[in-house]
C-alpha cells in the first residue's frame, strides 16, 4: 500500500462556537491533541500536516512537542475557508505517489481502525467518505415551506477521514481554483470531476465540534470509552 500523508484542517474561526476550538481542552488534552494522537497512531500514515490559524502556530508546535507527535513535520497556515486551508496542506505534500487522507481537527473522536478502513477501501477508487445513515426525516424547505420530504434511505451524513490519491485530489483543487468554484468537503471537489466516490460506514460517535453542546457530548463519549 502507497504511504499516506494525512492533512488536519484546524483553522476554523469558530463563529458558531463562539471562538477557536482546535485548542480547547476535553478530558485533559486539547481537542487537535486527540485528533493527532489517532492519527499518529495508524501505521499506514506517515506524515501528519495540521493547517492552523497563525495565531495558533506556536500552540501547535507546543502540543506536537509535548504529546510526542513525531509524524507532525510541518504546519501549513490556515486559508480564509476550510477550502483554502486544505489546498495549503496540499502544498506542503512531497510525497505526489501517495494517499491523501484529510480529516477535520475538531473530529476528536476519530478511531485508528475508522482510519484503516477509509484507507484500505480506496483501491483503485478516486476516493473514499466516511458517512453515517440518517437518522432523521429530512424535508427540503423553500421559504419556511415544505417543497419535498426526502427518502431518508438514500441519505447519509459525511464526516471525515475522506481518502483521496494524491494526484486525484490536487487535480480537483486545481481544477476548483481555475473554476472559482468552493465546495464543503473535499469529495465533492473529486465528485465534481468525475471521480469515483465510495462510501463506507463512518461512526455516530465521530462527531464534529461545532457548538458548546457538541464539546459536552464529546466529553460523554470519551467518558463512555474508558
Amino acid at each position: 500500500m502507497k504511504p499516506v500523508v494525512a492533512i488536519v484542517p484546524s483553522a476554523g474561526s469558530g463563529r458558531r462556537f463562539g471562538g477557536g476550538k482546535t485548542l480547547l481542552d476535553l478530558n485533559g488534552m486539547p481537542v487537535i491533541a486527540h485528533t493527532l494522537g489517532a492519527l499518529q497512531a495508524v501505521d499506514e500514515v506517515v506524515e501528519i500536516i495540521p493547517v492552523m490559524r497563525n495565531e495558533e502556530m506556536e500552540k501547535a508546535l507546543d502540543i506536537v512537542e509535548r504529546y510526542g507527535f513525531t509524524k507532525v513535520k510541518k504546519i501549513a497556515p490556515g486559508g480564509r475557508e476550510r477550502q483554502e486551508s486544505v489546498s495549503h496542506g496540499l502544498a506542503l505534500v512531497e510525497r505526489k505517489n501517495c494517499i491523501v487522507l484529510v480529516h477535520d481537527g475538531v473530529r476528536p473522536l476519530v478511531t485508528p481502525s475508522i482510519i484503516r478502513r477509509a484507507v484500505s477501501a480506496l483501491g483503485d477508487l478516486d476516493g473514499v467518505v466516511t458517512a453515517v445513515a440518517v437518522k432523521d426525516t429530512i424535508k427540503e424547505v423553500s421559504d419556511g415551506m415544505v417543497k419535498k420530504t426526502l427518502d431518508r434511505k438514500r441519505l447519509f451524513a459525511v464526516q471525515t477521514p475522506q481518502v483521496f490519491p494524491c494526484r486525484v485530489l490536487m487535480q480537483a483543487y486545481a481544477e476548483a481554483l481555475r473554476s472559482g468554484l468552493h465546495f464543503t468537503d473535499d469529495a465533492a471537489l473529486v465528485e465534481h470531476c468525475g471521480g469515483r466516490v465510495k462510501v463506507i460506514e463512518g461512526d455516530y460517535s465521530n462527531i464534529k465540534i461545532t457548538t458548546r453542546e457538541d464539546l459536552v457530548l464529546a466529553e460523554a463519549f470519551l467518558g463512555s470509552r474508558a
